[in-house]
């Protein structure tokens, strides 16, 4: 355990505020800052006087994913299934929270991140924020649900081109995706997503609580099937011969050869 605080959350009437606080690794999740966020996610699902809540980062992005040097980690004894149901079960707390949550995406809004971002209700970026789905590169697919929300979104030529390519969405092609529905100079995001939750938190509850409902309930389905095929297909590229390449390649310095299994 540490005593660093990687997360914070902050209060201004019925609007709680997440901060991601590594900026020096352009808070990117380490495992004491994947509970941190887990244990600031849960209070605010049992905190009956918030009505809305922006998450945001510090620094100069908001997150570029999960931090390398511990990529893979994971408990004691865990298995490839129990490691990546328990990270989509971290993150359905963003997506099942009673309340509508703001993500203010600037810099890099990357991997696990993005898909963080991707279980928002609302995005907005600043106009310096750069999306992306490296997974594939290492071998690996995006596994807590962010593609089947990006495919809601954006449809499934953009998502392809993000997921199998890994390139970098900007903000203006996010916006003209769908993906952001707002797009502001990286020094206002904090105050134009603060604006949003003001407007957010200021309308009827009920109303807000069921009209969210019903938009949430037409790509459920295809959703929750998306989470439980993400953990089977996530297993096999762990346990795959093209992921021990990839990793001993690049311990070797060469190109790696890759046999599709």
């Amino acid at each position: 355990m540490t005593d660093t605080e990687f997360i914070t959350t902050t209060f201004a009437g019925s609007v709680a505020t997440i901060s991601l606080c590594r900026p020096e690794r352009h808070n990117a999740f380490n495992d004491e800052m994947v509970s941190q966020f887990t244990a600031a996610l849960s209070a605010l699902h049992r905190n009956s006087d918030v009505r809305a809540v922006v998450l945001r980062g510090e620094g100069k992005s908001f997150s570029s994913g999960r931090d390398t040097a511990v990529l893979g980690t994971r408990a004691r004894g865990e298995s490839d299934i129990e490691f990546v149901a328990r990270a989509q079960d971290n993150i359905r707390l963003i997506s099942s929270m009673p309340v509508p949550v703001i993500a203010a995406l600037k810099g890099w809004v990357l991997g696990g991140s993005f898909e963080k971002a991707l279980h928002c209700d609302v995005r907005i970026a600043g106009d310096d924020a750069k999306m992306g789905l490296p997974e594939v590169g290492h071998g690996l697919i995006p596994d807590t649900g962010g593609v089947s929300r990006l495919r809601a979104l954006a449809g499934p030529g953009l998502t392809k081109d993000l997921v199998l390519t890994g390139r970098q969405l900007t903000a203006a092609e996010a916006l003209a995706a769908g993906v952001v529905s707002r797009v502001v100079p990286t020094a206002e995001l904090d105050a134009a997503a603060a604006d949003i939750a003001a407007r957010i938190a200021d309308q009827p509850p009920l109303a807000v609580r069921l009209a969210r409902q019903v938009i949430n309930d037409l790509d459920n389905d295809d959703h929750e099937r998306a989470l439980r095929q993400e953990v089977l297909a996530q297993a096999a590229c762990f346990a795959s011969e093209d992921r021990r390449e990839l990793k001993a390649s690049k311990a070797e310095g060469r190109a790696p050869v890759f046999r599709g299994r």
